[in-house]
């Protein structure tokens, strides 16, 4: 577990220095909304795209090679981001770093399933996602200074560096691990019980309709939350180190929401877990739009932070639960590519919004949609229920 985690960590290291540095980066390369929107959605269609071979790759070879990629060749592409002096080199580098880091999920998530008995799934990927949460919620940070002193690139060559020695170090270590445990697991009784309760086949309409739902819903709110440090520079006054330092509130609250959400998964089940966050939403997008000040805005985003932050394990704990083992890997690829290619779609679309009516009328026409999107799929799923009463669901 903490191999992963911190490996988690560093898979989002260079990723996490966009938001935070996106003011600096904007003023530097004489950027608009929608230039900012499309530069964040050519690494997040990128990194959705990616999911899909990766997935299957994952299954078909293993996770080691696709974490060492995922760690050691995302921090190579990043440190060569330092050089930028372009808009269009900038998104050309970040679309290599989107596509070397787009396997890191659906080959991490899996490992940790296969590793640990059904009842402590959620709890697991949720402490998972502890490492991911943290590199956005420490990397602001450390970044806001370094930029603040020596400018926005100076933090990409500093950190990169130890990103790729780590990631070479993960890799012997993993192989090491997993030799260890391929030993103790041969002949093992509960292995092979395990491997015999996965479903043999997949619930195809239910599936889609809970997809719809994490995707959609989620998505909406990151989108929003992509433009969050813009707006408290632009209509709360802030300064853009305080802005750098502003986002990391979420991903900090992730590092107790995942955990959370995993647990609450286990306990209650990721279907109730998963309608609960989608509602709650909706209100949480709509009071971006009244947001009068940064303390309002800030008490906001923990809500986001903790609402989006769960969703992520209750979701993989539920796609690993009802897909054959040999394809799960391959599902959360779908998940992921789902995820990031409609936030790659929704991000530019929501810079167009708020360089055409702003942020506040965009925030609200935002919550409007989720609340449409979550009335639908609630809907979906609950005529799929109906349909399949007679059919035990895990983790439903």
């Amino acid at each position: 577990m903490p191999l992963f985690v911190f490996a988690h960590f560093g898979h989002h290291v260079v990723g996490a220095m966009l938001q935070p540095l996106m003011p600096m980066i904007r003023t530097d390369l004489e950027i608009n909304y929608t230039e900012a929107g499309w530069m964040m959605s050519a690494f997040a269609i990128t990194n959705g795209i990616s999911q899909l071979p990766a997935g299957w790759l994952a299954d078909r070879f293993g996770t080691r090679l696709i974490i060492l990629v995922s760690v050691s060749g995302v921090a190579l592409a990043g440190f060569f981001i330092g050089f930028t002096n372009s808009y269009l080199m900038l998104v050309a580098l970040l679309i290599v770093t989107a596509l070397l880091g787009g396997g890191y999920h659906p080959a991490a998530a899996v490992a940790l399933a296969s590793s640990v008995k059904d009842e402590y799934r959620g709890r697991s990927l949720g402490v998972h996602f502890v490492g991911g949460s943290a590199t956005f919620w420490l990397i602001p940070f450390i970044v806001a200074p370094i930029a603040a002193a020596w400018g926005w690139r100076t933090p990409y060559f500093v950190l990169a560096v130890p990103t790729m020695i780590f990631g070479v170090v993960l890799y012997i270590l993993i192989g090491r691990y997993n030799r260890k445990m391929e030993a103790m697991a041969a002949g093992s009784q509960e292995v092979k019980e395990t491997a015999e309760s996965m479903p043999a086949r997949t619930n195809w309409p239910r599936l889609a309709a809970f997809l719809a739902l994490t995707v959609l819903g989620g998505t909406l709110m990151q989108s929003a939350s992509a433009y969050l440090s813009l707006f408290a520079v632009d209509e709360l006054g802030i300064t853009e180190a305080s802005a750098a330092l502003l986002v990391s509130i979420q991903p900090g609250i992730g590092a107790i929401a995942a955990p959370l959400g995993g647990y609450l998964t286990d306990r209650f089940g990721s279907m109730k877990v998963m309608v609960t966050i989608s509602i709650c939403a909706v209100p949480l997008i709509y009071l971006l739009g009244l947001a009068s000040s940064v303390v309002v805005l800030a008490a906001i985003m923990v809500g986001i932070g903790l609402a989006n932050t769960a969703r992520m394990p209750t979701s993989e704990t539920y796609l690993v639960g009802n897909t054959p083992a040999k394809r799960r890997a391959t599902m959360l690829g779908i998940y992921y590519f789902s995820g990031t290619g409609v936030s790659g779609i929704l991000t530019p679309v929501l810079g167009l919004l708020l360089d055409r009516v702003g942020f506040r009328a965009t925030f609200i026409i935002t919550a409007y949609a989720t609340a449409a999107i979550v009335a639908i799929c609630l809907v979906l799923l609950w005529i799929t229920r109906e349909r399949k009463q007679s059919t035990p669901e895990i983790y439903g």
